[in-house]
C-alpha cells in the first residue's frame, strides 16, 4: 500500500475534491434559487424544479460524505490489519530463526529468501558470493528440516494463517 493509514489516498482525495466542488455548486444554487425567489419576484412554480435539484445535490453530498468517511474507516481496518499481520510473520520468524539456530548471516539470507529475491540478488545485496548464499541456504533448509525455499516460506506463513489478523487489544477499537 502506499498510504500509511494517516494519509488519503488519491482515490479519497479526488472524491474529496468532488465532494467539495457539489458544494460549492449547491451553495451557488441555494443563493441563485433564494435571489430568484426573493429579488426577481418569480413564483414558487417556477422555481420547484431548480429547488428540487439543490435538494437532491445537497442529498448527494450527504451521501458521498458517509461513502468516504467508511472508505477511510475501512482502509484503517485494512491498514491496522496488515500491520498486525507484517508484525505477526516478523515475530514468527524470529521464533524460528532463534529455534532453528541460525546464524546472523543465515538470519539475513533466510530473510532475503522469504521475501523472495533470487540467490544472485541475495548476494549482490550482502556482497557475498553466490556459493555462499548457497551454502548459507543449505544450513538453512537443513536445520528447518525443509527440502527447499517453498517450504521454508510454507511453514512460516501456516503459523502466520494460525495466528489472529487483528490484536485482541485492538478489535473493540476497530469494530466501532
Amino acid at each position: 500500500m502506499r498510504n500509511n493509514g494517516q494519509q488519503l489516498s488519491a482515490r479519497s482525495k479526488r472524491l474529496l475534491l468532488l465532494i467539495a466542488f457539489q458544494v460549492l455548486s449547491a451553495i451557488f444554487f441555494m443563493i441563485d434559487v433564494t435571489r430568484d425567489l426573493m429579488f426577481d419576484g418569480e413564483k414558487l412554480t417556477h422555481s420547484i424544479p431548480e429547488i428540487a435539484a439543490t435538494v437532491a445535490l445537497f442529498v448527494g453530498i450527504v451521501f458521498e460524505v458517509r461513502v468516504l468517511r467508511e472508505m477511510l474507516r475501512r482502509q484503517e481496518r485494512l491498514s491496522h490489519g496488515l500491520g498486525v499481520a507484517a508484525g505477526e510473520l516478523a515475530s514468527i520468524m524470529e521464533t524460528y530463526f532463534r529455534d532453528w539456530g541460525l546464524t546472523a548471516a543465515e538470519q539475513d539470507v533466510a530473510t532475503f529468501t522469504i521475501k523472495g529475491y533470487s540467490i544472485g540478488e541475495i548476494a549482490s545485496l550482502r556482497g557475498s558470493a553466490e556459493g555462499t548464499i548457497k551454502t548459507h541456504l543449505n544450513a538453512i533448509y537443513r536445520k528447518a528440516n525443509v527440502p527447499g525455499r517453498a517450504q521454508l516460506v510454507s511453514v512460516l506463513v501456516e503459523d502466520l494463517l494460525r495466528a489472529p489478523l487483528i490484536d485482541p487489544q485492538q478489535q473493540g477499537k476497530t469494530a466501532a
